[in-house]
């Protein structure tokens, strides 16, 4: 029998009204529909955006077989927790031990089965060894992410690819205004996936002395909430605390308010435009 803790990676959800039926618990369907959500969580605690990774290992992942086992029902309001570990990696198939725990108590367990396929002619292909060493290391407990620091000239391409991305093209400011001479100067964070995929990055500056400046903080939409960007901001704050400066600053997004809360910044000010985008200033000592 599954144990809560035998999973290193969990889903938290609640249930909701519409997942009830007329017996007044879960649908039975309903658990494999919380398996999936789990699973593709599970690849951002992998560190891999999903579709590009199928893309740069050229395939695809398909169901082969699903099953359930019910051992209690879940109810509406109820907070669960979902499992998901990678159980076996075989020569084209990828078996996947799924659990819903309600506490420490077991409702569900259930077994996924993927075929590594090409996404063309449909027919099943080795897993790659990327992918293979990506998920074996994760469920031995090694870390997903690489955070580089270093100079424009070391990381900017990379970095300038993850800014465009998401200043550019997904928040539309003009390319003229987000890049600008500082870059030359900056300390650079870079996030890296086992694969080499950057998946965020952020810079720090000194505007005055003794003071750094974090800004330029993006993180691949895909990735977000999986503690990419909260991997970067570290990187940062140690470079601050390296060069000893008392005190760090940034102009946090309004939606990202609540990010840098939790890590320790505080709003200093009242909220501004920037770019056309609603900001707060915010500060913490490295």
């Amino acid at each position: 029998m599954s144990r809560r803790n035998s999973f290193r990676f969990l889903h938290r959800l609640r249930v909701r009204w519409a997942e009830v039926d007329l017996q007044q618990v879960v649908f039975n369907g309903h658990y494999l529909m919380y398996f999936d959500t789990a699973v593709a969580d599970y690849w951002r605690a992998l560190a891999l955006p999903y579709h590009e990774t199928m893309a740069q290992l050229d395939g695809d992942l398909y169901v082969r077989k699903a099953t359930v086992e019910y051992e209690a029902s879940a109810r509406f309001d109820d907070q669960l927790e979902i499992g998901v570990r990678c159980e076996r990696v075989g020569n084209s198939s990828i078996t996947f031990s799924c659990a819903v725990f309600r506490a420490e108590e077991l409702l569900v367990g259930g077994e996924l089965v993927y075929v590594f396929v090409d996404p063309v002619s449909r027919t099943s292909r080795p897993v790659p060894q990327a992918l293979r060493e990506t998920l074996l290391a994760y469920e031995g407990g090694a870390p997903m992410l690489d955070v580089r620091v270093g100079s424009w000239a070391e990381l900017g391409g990379r970095a300038q690819t993850i800014r465009t991305e998401v200043f550019v093209h997904e928040q539309r400011i003009p390319a003229e205004l987000e890049w600008d001479a500082a870059d030359a100067t900056c300390v650079h964070a870079l996030a890296v996936n086992r694969l080499g995929m950057p998946l965020a990055t952020g810079r720090l500056l000194e505007p005055s002395p003794g003071v750094g400046r974090i800004g330029r903080m993006a993180v691949r939409a895909s990735m977000r909430g999986g503690h990419v960007g909260r991997a970067v901001l570290d990187a940062l704050l140690a470079a601050a605390r390296e060069r000893g400066f008392h005190e760090v600053v940034l102009h946090a997004q309004q939606s990202a308010v609540g990010f840098y809360l939790r890590v320790g910044f505080v709003p200093r000010g009242e909220a501004f435009e920037e770019a056309g985008i609603l900001h707060q200033e915010m500060v913490r000592a490295p």
